[in-house]
């Protein structure tokens, strides 16, 4: 099997769709299949691998910096007529990813597509509301027209379809059990973040405020109030809130945007992951969270509370309401017998995630749409 695979980035461990999409390669070729991977936002790193990576001309989006635009030419037209794929798996669905899903369409090769990041729900944020529904527009045209749409969780596929997008199936997310593990654990770590004795709220991913930060600073503020440095605040990651965040948190510690074992090692040494975002289509870091040991506190809109129904191994919150999240908080805190069987819970759990697994299956999905397509 030949796959052809565009994604709007291509960064090991930049964000949890990178990392989705590390894992799924890396079973493409463990599986025997060929993959080449179409990216406008790859690393020196990646191109020196021996991974199959093509580098598309790009330019910096202007809302978004860190990510890149790419453009879609006759070189990568060349490219893939070489390729012959037997099927074309689209990441984002942006700009490129309409061309390369045109370019399935003509030459009657199966797309499939993935609701990866729930973009409509960032345009409030952007002050863009007005864009919503031409957005959803696009993006119903966009799914309808691949063969199937693969969705992380059911509270993403209910929502998709309730847009008119029905062609949908789940593609779950796995766990490195070996890398996210609460045998990490650190003291010396601990001891850095001066939190012997004490209990550690984490936060990690971007640190941008769809994710909601600003309800974990007023979170902040109330834990503060009520337990003074008995509670330590630690936001792992990076971002152009970065600065805002320290203002407004003085006591909190900030690592920096930590990857591979330092990442694991910080995840391990916390006691309970705080996570307030609504705009999570999954939540690779709340399944890494309950691997290492920490029970998760999550909204009750996006894809984490799936994650959190499903393991028994957190709280679920109301979306954007302060007052739930310090609640909810408390009672992790408060009652170790609560934190002990929701710790138990997501570590049990974890142990049933394999990323082989689930990529797996969905790789033979991918012979059974090519052999009726």
């Amino acid at each position: 099997m030949k796959i052809a695979l565009y994604t709007g980035t291509f960064v090991k461990d930049k964000d949890g769709v990178a990392r989705t999409l590390y894992e799924f390669v890396r079973c493409i070729k463990d599986q025997g299949h060929k993959v080449t991977v179409w990216s406008p936002d790859v690393t020196e790193e990646v191109e020196r691998t021996s991974m199959t990576v093509k580098k598309m001309p790009s330019i910096p989006v202007i809302l978004y910096p860190d990510y890149k635009l790419g453009f879609f030419g006759p070189r990568t037209k060349k490219q893939l007529d070489e390729l012959k794929p037997d099927i074309i798996h689209i990441s984002t669905p942006d700009l490129v990813g309409r061309e390369f899903l045109l370019y399935g369409n003509r030459n009657n090769i199966p797309v499939v597509s993935v609701y990866h990041t729930d973009f409509p729900s960032y345009l409030s944020y952007y002050q863009l509301s007005a864009l919503t529904p031409p957005v959803w527009s696009y993006l119903k045209w966009f799914y309808n027209n691949s063969i199937v749409t693969l969705v992380p969780t059911k509270t993403m596929e209910k929502r998709l379809r309730s847009k008119g997008i029905h062609n949908t199936i789940i593609w779950s997310r796995g766990i490195k059990e070996k890398e996210f593990s609460p045998l990490k654990r650190s003291s010396d770590i601990r001891n850095e973040w001066n939190a012997k004795g004490k209990k550690v709220v984490i936060y990690s991913g971007r640190f941008v405020w769809y994710k909601d930060l600003k309800i974990f600073i007023s979170v902040y503020e109330m834990i503060k109030e009520k337990y003074g440095d008995k509670i330590v605040f630690v936001l792992l990651g990076s971002g152009p809130a970065e600065k805002d965040l320290k203002e407004s948190m003085p006591d909190a510690i900030f690592p920096g945007y930590l990857k591979g074992k330092d990442l694991c090692d910080a995840y391990a040494s916390g006691d309970i992951f705080l996570f307030p975002s609504t705009t999570e289509t999954f939540g690779n870091v709340v399944q890494e969270a309950l691997a290492s040991g920490m029970p998760a506190v999550v909204s009750d809109m996006g894809g984490c509370k799936d994650i959190v129904n499903m393991s028994k191994g957190g709280l679920i919150s109301k979306a954007k309401d302060p007052n739930s999240f310090y609640n909810n908080l408390c009672k992790i805190i408060d009652d170790d017998t609560m934190y002990k069987v929701l710790r138990t819970n997501g570590l049990e759990f974890a142990r049933n995630r394999s990323w082989d697994h689930i990529n797996e299956l969905l790789l033979e999905k991918y012979g059974q749409i090519i052999d009726e397509y």
